[in-house]
């Protein structure tokens, strides 16, 4: 199986490049050593105008972009990527911390063109650069997020003595992943909360799921206030709510 590195929609054996965009060091740092130990050659920005200048100059095949960043958030980001020849058709990655359909549907609009929600672990980031690399590759009908993850372990884990028995283990093991993502039906129902600062009732909107396996899941619930203080996140592992900035 051809890894994610020879999937370039350039030439074939050529490596992948990847353009991580966070300003978070140990964020840019769990991601560059995953897609390193893949076979892709990635390159950092700490902040949308840097971000900018290097996807121009060097052309990546990916770039994936938190939402927040100083100077250019990625919305902007996006925006401008979209809008320079040099860079139009460059896949681009959305990675953003609230999973609310606003956010989703503004990173639509920008150019995205896929958006992962925080907490994202690494192999379902590296799961969308193959994805998205493939499509370019062979024109393929997408595949589903499971598939892709599946395949992105599977490739990670190949090499060395006992590879095709590794490989037949993680298939197995895969063939139950884990479902993440936004939701309105989520496995545990939302409580009824009031506005930490109006104090009035506050309406559900949806819930994101996540954590590392069925094990181990996470769970954010989305309120709005109907006085309009803004949006809220509970968080069911710590049952602490937060309002959401969208700044």
């Amino acid at each position: 199986m051809a890894s994610v590195a020879q999937m370039s929609s350039s030439a074939p054996n050529v490596p992948v490049t990847v353009l991580l965009v966070d300003h978070h060091d140990d964020t840019r740092s769990l991601y560059r050593e995953y897609l390193t130990r893949a076979g892709c050659l990635v390159e950092e920005a700490a902040d949308g105008r840097e971000a900018l200048a290097k996807a121009i100059a060097r052309r990546p095949d990916v770039v994936v972009a938190a939402t927040r960043l100083p100077g250019i958030d990625g919305y902007q980001l996006c925006q401008l990527l979209r809008r320079d020849t040099a860079t139009m058709s460059t896949r681009l990655i959305m990675v953003t911390a609230d999973g609310v359909s606003t956010d989703l549907e503004r990173a639509r609009t920008s150019g995205a063109d896929a958006t992962l929600v925080k907490p994202c672990l690494p192999a379902v980031l590296f799961a969308e650069v193959q994805r998205l690399v493939h499509l370019d590759r062979s024109g393929s009908v997408e595949t589903s997020v499971d598939s892709a993850e599946a395949a992105a372990a599977i490739v990670a884990g190949v090499g060395g003595d006992g590879a095709g028995s590794r490989a037949h283990e993680r298939r197995q093991i895969l063939s139950r992943v884990y479902r993440r993502g936004p939701t309105t039906t989520p496995p545990v129902a939302p409580p009824n909360l009031r506005c930490p600062q109006c104090d009035k009732g506050l309406v559900y909107h949806h819930s994101n799921i996540g954590g590392v396996s069925e094990r181990h899941p996470e769970q954010w619930d989305y309120f709005e206030c109907a006085s309009q203080c803004g949006t809220f996140e509970y968080r069911q592992r710590t049952r602490k709510i937060r309002r959401v900035d969208h700044s």
